[in-house]
């Protein structure tokens, strides 16, 4: 495992700096950033094929009426998570050749200003908030068991599981990638600084988020809970000079979500241990990660891995071939 901290000076203001500004060069222009964003894109619409052939065989074409949602779940729910999760296959070989060949870079640089990948830190995330979850979930399953229903089927379940391992993962770190690594790296190639990186980045991960199920259900409102999420992970990505701790943390979040619970109105539907049968509202409890699990979270991070500096470091310039 290689950890940086002993090479790098402790003064804030220049660990802030590296990790945003080491794909900085001429070459490397805002624009550019723009054109890879729609190569992924695109490579995420191809992956898309194999879920419109399965929508006519399983007579998708025949619904005439319906959400986006209500047709997917013709669909067998484990190939339905298989063939969602597909895309995220193709945008990750799309999102690799971007930054290979489009901006001649390396997959590290747009992971960590560390020497190599700490996959240490990735596991280590990913342990702490599935652990979380499965400790929160079990509180409100002993407190409010009228709002749960049994769904444990083991073929299906273990089908879900062995899918899961291998497919969420993907998914959840082609969108790490691209928001906390390279469009935070080019936002601050665009605005010179950190906070508008930031702020850009959240404001557009949880925007999209604006199809999801759970809006048509919960309001708009519920956007606050992606955009702060997105402000969440945006933060250790810039506090620990690399996205690993948010890609164990998006992992465990959407894999433990898929595993342990699901609904009739969210954006997963799956073979998972319970269902949801409780009339969703939006109350307090959505607002509990952000008001308290992630400060929680970051102090966690903050102590372990020794950030100390000021929330003022992000008001820093970001400056072209920062050297140490």
């Amino acid at each position: 495992m290689a950890i940086l901290d002993m090479q790098m000076p402790q003064n804030g203001k220049y660990r802030f700096k590296m990790f945003l500004s080491q794909n900085f060069s001429s070459k490397n222009k805002f624009s550019l950033y723009l054109v890879g964003s729609l190569v992924v894109i695109l490579f995420n619409f191809i992956g898309q094929f194999p879920l419109l052939i399965a929508f006519q065989e399983f007579g998708a074409n025949k619904m005439h009426s319906g959400s986006g949602m209500e047709m997917l779940n013709v669909i067998p729910a484990n190939l339905r998570l298989f063939l969602v999760m597909l895309p995220f296959v193709f945008s990750f070989l799309g999102f690799w050749l971007v930054v290979r060949k489009l901006h001649s870079q390396t997959l590290l640089s747009v992971t960590t200003a560390r020497a190599s990948i700490d996959f240490k830190r990735i596991l280590f995330s990913f342990l702490l908030w599935g652990g979380i979850t499965v400790v929160f979930l079990a509180l409100d399953y002993l407190a409010n068991p009228q709002d749960y229903q049994w769904n444990y089927n083991p073929a299906l379940f273990w089908g879900t599981v062995a899918i899961g391992i291998v497919m969420i993962p993907i998914q959840t770190s082609v969108e790490e990638y691209l928001f906390r690594g390279y469009l935070m790296q080019g936002f601050a190639r665009m605005f010179r600084n950190t906070l508008m990186p930031l702020l850009f980045t959240s404001l557009i991960f949880g925007s999209l988020h604006i199809f999801n199920p759970e809006i048509e259900k919960l309001g708009y409102l519920v956007l606050v809970y992606y955009i702060g999420t997105g402000l969440f992970l945006g933060l250790i990505t810039l506090y620990d000079q690399g996205i690993e701790l948010a890609l164990g943390f998006h992992a465990a979040n959407n894999l433990f979500t898929a595993l342990l619970v699901t609904s009739n109105w969210t954006a997963f539907q799956t073979n998972s241990l319970l269902i949801d049968v409780s009339e969703p509202q939006l109350d307090f409890e959505i607002f509990v990660p952000l008001l308290i699990f992630f400060p929680l979270l970051f102090i966690i991070f903050s102590k372990k891995y020794q950030w100390n500096r000021s929330f003022k470091t992000l008001l820093d310039p970001v400056h072209e071939n920062t050297s140490l």
